[in-house]
């Protein structure tokens, strides 16, 4: 009797290129999102990806999926609020006496 071979199919592919079934599918497998499941695929040229496993009976696949990086958020938060002129609480309090010293009625 000749055995048969049981290893699965390997495909990479991208989450929009999936039928709508597999999609509702891979929903259902993380409900609360991508993020515990992802791991970043290092390409060889340099370029990356992330992606998470997605297995079926016949196929192991590994679904990309998009993900905006924003290696600046740090930078401009940290930018809008440090490069104005800092004041002290005697500065901001004068500011605000300004002008009108309606307490001597």
């Amino acid at each position: 009797m000749t055995e048969r071979s049981t290893a699965k199919k390997h495909i990479v592919t991208s989450y929009r290129n999936l039928t709508p079934e597999m999609q509702d599918a891979i929903r259902e497998q993380y409900p609360l999102g991508f993020t515990d499941a992802m791991m970043r695929v290092d390409k060889p040229n340099g370029d990356f990806f992330y992606a998470v496993p997605y297995d079926t009976d016949e196929v192991a696949y590994l679904v990309k999926i998009d993900v905006k990086v924003d290696d600046n958020a740090q930078e401009e938060d940290d930018k809008d609020y440090y490069d104005d002129e800092l004041k002290g609480a005697e500065d901001l309090q004068d500011e605000g006496n300004s002008g009108d010293d309606s307490d001597d009625d």
